[in-house]
């Protein structure tokens, strides 16, 4: 076999259909954020403004956060120097542990590199620790909550999204005995709606069923600490497992699963994915203890309602213009654009002719149709910003009119 052959075809299909990803080297500058610089291919460095970020508060550079990791560096090094089990457990793990088990009111909390592995790794392993377990899991998940579902080697069943009915005559048709675990999201960072937690919860306890909530696009964004939309609905206490990140409102990195004491101790004693994955750095450990904790306080909440406020500006004046953007009252901001050609050109325009960058988003991530153009604003994102990205969403969208051809240049 030609290998290489086949990688080319493999490739050449993506830019056929305009899905190649393309990334650009970006230099953030602290305490500038959105501000960054595009160093381009030729060697030429040009000022751009991040638009489609997942440091959704700037936390990223918060001087809480960069004090914590910077006194964690000095005191331990690098890296953690091993696996949790094999010497890679570090008070700054302990700690974080604890700030997100208090964070959501559960008894503790496990800690992964990422919020992609705890997904993956904890329900990949759970009918490992309930035989012939039944995973109920919306059509719209994230990848990694699929991905785990697959590897599992459980029963699975898929409801149309959000459609507790559809849940509902899934969970009927199953033997009542079998044990049940639902898995949804709470806020679905593509088109920006939200998991009807209360619903599902209610069906949970009429069927028995366990409850995974993914709360990754909502945790230290809503809620009075920052918990999720759970905490805001006040329904916390309702969820098995609670699954989150660090690396998107906290500004850091890494993932959890919170839960009670044995779920997580069961977890970390079978899951190959937490077992045999060395720690995270104690540095960063620590810069995203120092986040839980900021965003736990008054001050996180005033960054929150900054966050909701430019979201719904944004939204506001892109409608007025009369952009097809997707609202369900998230933060998230989706234009769509509906053809990944001419998505891909908008977003080089915006970025080559404005300085703005957004990242095109196209199948698999969206359905084929639906290719858009994803914007996150934040509380950094000031009127100038908001004005200079409405000018250019504007006068490209106006005069092109998302013309075929001039898109396709």
């Amino acid at each position: 076999m030609d290998y290489t052959a086949k990688l080319d075809d493999a490739l050449n299909r993506l830019h056929e259909e305009g899905r190649y990803r393309t990334f650009i080297d970006i230099e953030r500058k602290q305490g500038q954020f959105p501000h960054a610089t595009w160093r381009k291919p030729d060697g030429s460095e040009q000022p751009i403004t991040v638009w489609c970020g997942n440091d959704y508060l700037g936390m990223g550079q918060h001087p809480v956060v960069l004090a914590a990791m910077h006194e964690a560096l000095d005191a331990t090094g690098a890296g953690s120097g091993g696996t949790r089990n094999i010497s890679g457990t570090t008070v700054y793990h302990k700690r974080l542990e604890a700030e997100v088990a208090d964070l959501h009111g559960k008894e503790a909390a496990l800690l992964f590199t990422s919020a992609y592995i705890a997904n993956d790794a904890t329900l990949s392993t759970l009918p490992k620790l309930f035989p012939g377990l039944i995973i109920y899991s919306d059509e719209l998940n994230h990848a990694s909550m699929i991905e785990g579902v697959r590897r599992n080697g459980g029963a699975k069943r898929i409801f149309r999204h959000n459609d507790v009915a559809h849940l509902r005559e899934l969970m009927a048709a199953d033997d009542p005995a079998a044990p049940k675990l639902i898995a949804f999201e709470s806020v679905y960072s593509m088109d920006g709606d939200f998991g009807p937690i209360e619903a599902i919860c209610d069906l949970a306890d009429e069927f028995g069923a366990l409850t995974y909530i993914d709360e990754v696009h909502a945790v230290g964004m809503y809620g009075p600490r920052g918990a999720g939309v759970a905490e805001r609905d006040r329904l916390m206490h309702r969820l098995d497992i609670i699954n989150g990140t660090l690396a998107k409102a906290y500004g850091v990195m890494g993932g959890y699963i919170a839960a009670s004491e044995k779920m997580c101790d069961a977890v970390r004693s079978y899951a190959p994915g937490f077992i045999f994955t060395t720690s995270l750095p104690p540095a960063v450990a620590a810069g995203a203890a120092a986040s839980v904790a900021f965003l736990k306080t008054s001050e996180g909440q005033k960054l929150r309602e900054q966050h909701q406020t430019q979201a719904k500006i944004l939204k506001t004046r892109l409608k007025g213009m009369g952009m097809p953007i997707i609202d369900h009252g998230s933060h998230i901001v989706p234009v769509i654009v509906g053809d990944p050609v001419h998505t891909k050109k908008l977003s080089d325009m915006l970025l080559d002719g404005f300085g703005i960058y957004v990242q095109p988003i196209n199948f698999p991530t969206v359905p084929r149709g639906t290719e858009r153009l994803r914007f996150t604003p934040s509380p950094v994102h000031g009127p100038n910003e908001m004005d200079a990205l409405v000018r250019g969403m504007d006068e490209l969208w106006s005069h092109c009119a998302l013309n075929r051809a001039e898109l396709a240049g």
